[in-house]
């Protein structure tokens, strides 16, 4: 059997002259006719619609007048007071506001890391340090071994050391915790 080449092959298959031609539709397509006839009807409707409207009268409808207001009628008189301070304030008598201490709980540090090694701790400081902060470390001995703690402060008020934790969270600096400074 002699080996075939498919490539040289061509598509052209040639039209059979038996095979019927189908005659080629000619006029317009159903769905154009549909379009064509609803949007006719709507048309035609909607100048129907507009015919009848000129025929129709509005309705009547009262216009709100303003009551006339009787100068002879009095208001009501305002309710007598329950509280005396408003009497006291118009005679010019000081009142005595309640007297309350804050108490201050102290200084607060802020705890940023701790850490085996002193390099990883002075990385840590270095990355505050790059926020505009200057941290510390600390070195701590305990039944664990030395750890090396990275804190800021002290703060004299908590809401200090929340600025300067925000300042870090905005240089991707989340691991710090704020405590009292004991």
């Amino acid at each position: 059997m002699a080996p075939q080449d498919y490539v040289s092959r061509s598509n052209n298959k040639k039209k059979s002259p038996y095979k019927k031609q189908q005659p080629e539709a000619t006029g317009m397509p159903l769905k154009v006719k549909l379009i064509t006839l609803f949007t006719v009807l709507a048309v035609a409707g909607a100048g129907y619609f507009l015919w009848f409207l000129k025929d129709v009268k509005p309705i009547a409808t009262p216009t709100p007048q303003a009551p006339a207001v009787k100068a002879t009628k009095k208001l009501p008189e305002p309710p007598a007071e329950k509280w005396q301070y408003i009497d006291k304030l118009k005679q010019g008598t000081q009142i005595e506001g309640g007297h309350y201490e804050v108490e201050e709980k102290g200084p607060y540090k802020m705890q940023c890391g701790s850490f085996r090694k002193r390099s990883q701790a002075e990385a840590m400081k270095a990355q505050i340090a790059f926020s505009g902060l200057v941290a510390k470390v600390s070195e701590s001995s305990g039944k664990n071994g030395i750890w090396y703690k990275v804190a800021l402060g002290p703060y004299p008020r908590k809401r200090l050391a929340e600025a300067d934790k925000h300042k870090l969270k905005r240089n991707n600096i989340t691991t710090c915790q704020i405590w009292l400074w004991r």
